[in-house]
């Protein structure tokens, strides 16, 4: 069985559970006006409900525009509530052709339909509600299974990113160029691990945090650059131009300096010369947008597929689980060669930390 077709059977009981009480009611609310037995009454508004149930119901699940729904489910209604006095008269074993010819039986079939239509409207007016409850609630279940889908990926986003960023290679050559440098130039040696605390000291507390500031993520990638710059020379040129009003607006932790490492791993280090990285940053009222450019070796390169990479792919995620379709991504070439990685976040104030 499929799950629409088991939903649809579990709809319809339902449904028949409801018109099952509240045939009932009908039936004991009208006891004292009529003289009928409560058993009689009982086969009656079952029979009539039952039938309308078996009409109606059908006719709701169809997806028809709005004015053919309303006038589908009113003739199904209507013939629900004749065929249901019908069978109320065949069950209770009168003559049709004789309670038809009768005028006194003839009104009291008349009022038996009028009656049903009347209890059938408000059935179907508390189904109805019923309906847009439990569409309200799926929607909401709906929206929370999204949301936990969204909050798991972002977790599983940032585990990557922590595992890309804070990578043992990174760690072990700057560890190797600074045991090398103690012997041959202690003073550079000192300068890389001023940088490399600095590093850590800027990352390590990004990692668990999930806001920090345009402040902190450029402290960080300026450290990481200023490592490299004494590892690579005069092949890596950095420039980091964002205003200080910039500097205290909310931004997500780690984003920052995977673009450098990207433009840094598969634009500059393809190039003999190596090249220049800028950091640039602008907003509006309501969106911030920061740009790293590098001079590498572009689109037309080995590396054109960038967002193939782990980093980048991450970095989308993030975006997407913690701004929806307001963050977003965006790769374009940079002139005359190279690569512009742009970053647009909703501005949600600022974070100092």
């Amino acid at each position: 069985m499929t799950r629409q077709r088991k939903a649809a059977l579990v709809g319809f009981a339902r449904a028949a559970a409801i018109t099952a009480v509240f045939n009932t009611v009908v039936a004991v609310a009208i006891l004292p006006f009529v003289d009928n037995s409560l058993g009689g009454l009982l086969l009656t508004s079952h029979l009539i409900g039952y039938t309308i149930l078996f009409l109606v119901y059908p006719v709701l699940r169809l997806k028809l525009r709005p004015l053919w729904r309303w006038l589908s489910t009113a003739a199904a209604l209507t013939l629900g509530a004749v065929l249901g006095t019908v069978l109320v008269v065949i069950a209770k074993g009168y003559d049709l052709d004789k309670m038809f010819a009768d005028p006194s039986h003839l009104r009291v079939l008349t009022s038996t339909i009028v009656l049903a239509l009347v209890a059938g409207t408000v059935a179907l007016a508390v189904l109805a509600t019923r309906a847009r409850i439990a569409r309200a609630d799926a929607e909401l279940m709906r929206s929370e299974a999204d949301r936990q889908r969204l909050a798991r990926k972002h977790a599983e986003a940032e585990l990557k990113v922590v595992r890309a960023q804070i990578e043992p290679h990174f760690l072990f050559n700057t560890l190797a160029n600074l045991s090398f440098l103690i012997k041959e130039d202690p003073q550079l040696a000192l300068a890389m691990l001023e940088n490399l605390i600095d590093y850590l000291q800027a990352a390590v507390p990004r990692i668990r945090g999930e806001t920090s500031t345009l402040r902190n993520e450029l402290a960080m990638a300026s450290a990481y650059v200023s490592i490299l710059q004494i590892r690579m020379g005069d092949r890596l040129r950095a420039i980091f131009d964002v205003p200080p009003e910039h500097l205290a607006i909310a931004f997500p932790p780690m984003m920052l300096i995977t673009l450098v490492e990207n433009a840094i791993k598969h634009g500059l280090n393809e190039l003999a010369e190596g090249g220049t990285i800028t950091v640039t940053s602008s907003r509006d009222e309501q969106r911030l947008r920061l740009c790293v450019a590098d001079s590498g070796v572009g689109f037309p390169g080995a590396h054109a597929d960038l967002r193939g990479g782990v980093g980048l792919v991450n970095i989308e995620e993030r975006l997407a689980a913690m701004y929806g379709a307001q963050g977003r991504l965006t790769l374009s070439a940079n002139s005359p060669r190279g690569t512009v990685a742009t970053i647009e976040i909703p501005i949600e104030g600022t974070a100092d930390a």
